[in-house]
């Protein structure tokens, strides 16, 4: 069992760097929530990296363009976290949850309660 953590938002310089620019410029219209939350504008901010690293799980973060390569026709709306077991991905936060958490704290307590206290897919 693994976390994947899916941005919305693509792979590549190009797109880091518009990322960079829309969160700067234009934040309320910028469509990744996990980003705003576990990112500032230029890195990772050192609470989510910590929280991470301290896992009993392993995590594994990926890209819009990148997850829809890997599984082709998943449903669920981006940005999400998935309970993966095997080919098998589990919704455990979902986007409309993201976009709720207006804190780190939430999205960290959240991932503790909802993620990491799930049974494995059978």
């Amino acid at each position: 069992m693994k976390l994947l953590f899916v941005y919305n938002a693509d792979s590549g310089l190009f797109n880091t760097m518009a990322d960079i620019g829309h969160k700067i410029f234009s934040p309320d219209t910028y469509q990744c929530d996990l980003c705003q939350l576990t990112h500032g504008y230029f890195s990772e901010r050192s609470q989510w990296r910590a929280f991470v690293k301290q896992l009993e799980v392993d995590c594994r973060f990926i890209h819009r363009d990148e997850f829809h390569r890997e599984f082709p026709g998943q449903p669920d709306p981006l940005p999400a976290i998935f309970i993966q077991t095997g080919d098998q991905l589990k919704l455990c936060i979902g986007s409309d949850q993201l976009h709720e958490f207006d804190r780190l704290e939430l999205l960290i307590e959240a991932v503790k309660s909802r993620c990491l206290d799930e049974q494995p897919l059978s």
